[in-house]
């Protein structure tokens, strides 16, 4: 289902999402579409907004004790056995819904680096695929699938991710 364009259905987990990014400062352009819970179902949302979305997984290591938000061009392939040599962690899984709402405040289908500012415990550990802070602008979703959002990259590795705390691992998968 679509959103209203004034705002009125928005979850309070959107709104405080825009709000952060208006308290920093941080310039965004927002596009409302229909759910989205996979990249294929973004339909134009990236030719509209002039902007590749990214691809974000919500990985755990065997223990579920580690977790990583790993950010990722849309269109590249996941190796597990790429991006655990690279960080040193084994048998890295998909983490399960339950985790993304439990420290990102986010539920499956809606997972974005914006939910680094639910994680005030710094649980989740941020890696990013290099070719992604090689684009001029990143997109992603404000913590809820029935909209997307195009930021300059700069903002996310220079503003926003300083407000929340979190380092980036940089890898090349």
């Amino acid at each position: 289902m679509d959103k209203e364009n004034d705002g009125s259905k928005r979850l309070q987990k959107e709104t405080d999402t825009y709000d952060m990014l208006n308290k920093l400062d941080i310039q965004f352009t927002v596009i409302n579409h229909a759910e989205a819970m996979t990249m294929q179902d973004l339909g134009n949302t990236e030719e509209l907004l002039g902007v590749k979305m990214a691809k974000n997984l919500l990985l755990c290591n065997s223990s579920k004790k580690e977790f990583y938000l790993l950010i990722m061009p849309g269109d590249k392939k996941f190796l597990t056995k790429d991006l655990s040599q690279q960080i040193g962690s084994s048998r890295l899984s998909f983490a399960d819904g339950k985790y993304m709402e439990e420290l990102l405040n986010i539920t499956p289908g809606s997972l974005s680096i914006m939910g680094l500012m639910s994680d005030k415990e710094h649980r989740v550990k941020l890696v990013i695929d290099n070719d992604v802070l090689e684009s001029e602008y990143f997109g992603c979703h404000p913590c809820v699938n029935t909209a997307s959002i195009k930021i300059k990259t700069s903002d996310i590795i220079n503003v926003f991710l300083p407000y929340t705390g979190h380092e980036p691992v940089v890898v090349r998968l």
